[in-house]
């Protein structure tokens, strides 16, 4: 009887912890391309004005833009998130182009100095989300190519997918980094 009562209270509790944990995932549902891949991490699409008051419900602190201003010409995301008391930095990622180690580098520290802070990281879509977090993966966290692809598609990860295998396979036989050919 009292390992069944005590089970019961452990089922109990973990329910709770699980509805606990709910609310800012659901206030943040409406938010484009959006995943919780990890415990304070938030991945998403591009960001409007008017997704700032749920990411000040959802506890957001932090918020890492990976787009570049121009993408963006009438939204001044550093302002807002600035005059909200959310942190923001920007790590612009043009594309292929600038999936490079010091980039990557870059965005660990980003995601390092957040700490355990809830933060958001985004682009347009969450592709180079992905893509930065696949190349972190192997470059900063040992992965091997198959799980650091599947962390990146949990991220958000799509069309990049081509230019980071093709980075890695590079990065693994001692290129520094891998020239892009120009876009036609």
């Amino acid at each position: 009887m009292y390992r069944s009562l005590l089970l019961l209270l452990a089922l109990a509790m973990s329910a709770s912890v699980c509805v606990a944990a709910a609310p800012e995932e659901a206030a943040m549902a409406g938010l484009p391309h959006v995943a919780f891949p990890a415990p304070h991490r938030v991945a998403s699409g591009r960001l409007q004005a008017s997704d700032i008051p749920t990411l000040k419900r959802a506890g957001i602190r932090q918020v890492i833009d990976l787009s570049l201003d121009s993408e963006t010409p009438d939204f001044d995301e550093a302002a807002a998130m600035r005059a909200a008391g959310i942190g923001y930095h920007n790590l612009p990622i043009r594309g292929a182009a600038d999936l490079s180690r010091a980039r990557v580098v870059q965005f660990d520290r980003l995601l390092r100095d957040a700490g355990d802070q809830p933060t958001l990281v985004h682009c347009a879509s969450g592709n180079r989300v992905g893509a930065m977090i696949a190349l972190r993966a192997v470059l900063l966290g040992g992965q091997s190519t198959d799980a650091a692809l599947a962390e990146g598609h949990r991220w958000g990860l799509q069309g990049l997918e081509p230019a980071v295998r093709e980075r890695l396979q590079a990065w693994s036989s001692g290129a520094t980094d891998v020239p892009v050919p120009p876009a036609h």
